[in-house]
């Protein structure tokens, strides 16, 4: 469940920094904003975009809060952990090499 909420998290994050760079911006600097020659009125595109990046941000708020209470409920410290200690129970490790045996002087 952990793991569907996450994806769905960051797939929700990716959404919100496309829909705010595609806004319009107020100062106009250096005349990037686009034109006003698509579909909608620029009115219309605003109002749209900016709704719309709302409900996401409230939908990404849901979803932080969300995969807050499952990591309290499954006590894990990070999801990560579970993916590393899975990992690591697959690994077949190699023995250590044996490395010859020196005799070197003992300084005097």
């Amino acid at each position: 469940m952990t793991t569907i909420l996450l994806v769905i998290h960051l797939i929700i994050a990716v959404a919100m920094i496309v829909l705010i760079l595609l806004q319009r911006s107020e100062g106009g600097a250096l005349g990037i904003g686009g034109g006003g020659n698509g579909m909608m009125s620029s009115r219309g595109l605003g109002n749209a975009l900016t709704r719309s990046t709302g409900i996401l941000a409230g939908v990404f708020f849901l979803t932080s809060i969300g995969l807050t209470v499952l990591s309290t409920v499954n006590k894990n410290t990070s999801v990560l952990d579970s993916v590393i200690e899975s990992e690591g129970q697959n690994q077949i490790l190699a023995p250590a090499p044996i490395l010859p045996d020196l005799d070197l002087p003992s300084p005097e």
